[in-house]
């Protein structure tokens, strides 16, 4: 029995008790969609020529004009907007092919301050009801606003998140990128079909996130969101926590709904670099806000928990695996004449925290290859833990860092691959 607690608490530690809760509110969620699905919404579903889509960019001549062209088969050029941010290629003169209005910016302001550039010079509070928030290499679905804009089916919803999907890449990428690609994949998968969609269940609204590669706002909160805060590495998590803060509205989302296709590193060194840059964000955050006696704030206390447990978890598991490996060596020898190593491990057998481990996280990968038909992700799923244990030094260390660091929010522009037209 007590090795059986022990497995358990190893399983609940890897695969979250975030992910057992949402998971299980997600699954009430959707039996009572599934009873009231011919209920008629409470307000008027938005037009597709009610939104405005806002791009603000630095040195994306790579990627902007595959995004600018999936935005354009679903809206008019005269809903494009892109805030150029102090570029020094052709992202502006592409911008301008498109037809997109195009408002240029020297010396760059970083993206919040792109965003608030664009949304002032271009007056789209008064012009629009809706506003996307796109990055200049991300590729909105053909149905995304098909499936998006009838989540704004109540006067309470402020923002629709975007469900993201990593984009399909060409066939000559490096096996470290495809493994790369496909963790991310199981990271969005994850994420948004295990936690989001029972956070964002109308009683909750609880989502602590309105990614900003491609999500939707109603334009008259803008003005009481502080997009562009001091200090901060991003903004689309301050926006987000402001939503909650100010309790402007409620956060809408669904999976497979507002899809759109994102690039993502293919490189170690970049792949650290983006998600040092979004951990350091999210802490960044979370210490400006502070804590509030309402759901969202236990939600995310619950979640700032699970993410250090599980990430100390992470990091200590190959060490505490080799001690209890050599436990057979050393214990009762004259390193260890106590012989305490061959009590924890009697306590946590190594072949039960190999188990405990592994299994929950082949588990995701299974579900994530199952969901996006990739059966080359139980393949590379083998590498997985491996980058969950990069994850958690770097949530870590960027909890260190958000303490002792703050950020002007110049853009730092990441490496770019020519944008191919999704499938």
């Amino acid at each position: 029995m007590q090795t059986f607690l022990t497995f358990l608490l190893v399983v609940v530690l890897v695969l979250g008790v975030n992910t057992i809760l949402w998971s299980s509110v997600g699954v009430v969620r959707l039996i009572r969609a599934r009873m009231s699905r011919d209920l008629p919404p409470s307000a008027p579903i938005p037009l597709r020529t009610d939104v405005a889509v806002m791009i603000a960019a630095k040195d994306e001549a790579l990627v902007i004009s595959e995004t600018l062209r999936s935005a354009r088969r679903q809206l008019p050029a005269a809903n494009l907007f892109v805030v150029s941010d102090g570029s020094t290629d052709d992202t502006a003169a592409i911008a301008r092919l498109f037809g997109a209005s195009v408002l240029e910016l020297s010396p760059n302001r970083g993206k919040a301050g792109a965003i608030i550039a664009g949304l002032e010079h271009f007056e789209i509070a008064r012009r629009f009801p809706l506003v996307l928030l796109l990055d200049a290499d991300t590729q909105l679905a053909p149905d995304y606003f098909d499936t998006g804009l009838p989540l704004f089916d109540s006067p309470e919803v402020v923002a629709v998140a975007g469900f993201a999907s990593t984009t399909d890449e060409p066939r000559d990428q490096t096996l470290v990128g495809k493994i790369l690609g496909a963790y991310r994949q199981r990271a969005y998968i994850a994420v948004q079909y295990l936690h989001k969609f029972g956070q964002a269940a109308r009683a909750v609204n609880a989502i602590s996130i309105v990614p900003g590669f491609a999500s939707m706002y109603r334009t008259g909160i803008l003005a009481h969101i502080d997009i562009a805060a001091d200090g901060l590495t991003i903004e689309d998590y301050n926006m987000t926590f402001e939503v909650h803060a100010k309790r402007l509205g409620r956060i809408a989302f669904r999976p497979g709904a507002a899809v759109a296709y994102t690039q993502d590193p293919e490189t170690v060194h970049d792949y650290v670099k983006q998600l040092r840059r979004w951990n350091l964000g999210f802490w960044q955050t979370v210490q400006r806000h502070g804590f509030h006696l309402r759901t969202f704030w236990v939600a995310l206390t619950l979640l700032i928990v699970e993410l250090v447990t599980s990430s100390l978890l992470m990091i200590l598991f190959l060490p505490i695996l080799i001690v209890l490996l050599s436990s057979t060596v050393v214990g009762g020898s004259a390193i260890d004449p106590g012989g305490v190593t061959l009590v924890f491990a009697d306590v946590v057998p190594p072949g039960l925290l190999v188990l405990g481990v592994l299994l929950p996280d082949y588990a995701l990968t299974v579900f994530a290859a199952v969901a996006v038909r990739r059966p080359l992700y139980l393949l590379w799923g083998l590498a997985f833990p491996l980058v969950r244990i990069v994850d958690a030094g770097i949530c870590l260390r960027s909890l260190a860092d958000a303490f002792f660091h703050t950020s002007s929010g110049v853009w730092q522009s990441p490496s770019r691959r020519e944008a191919h037209r999704q499938s």
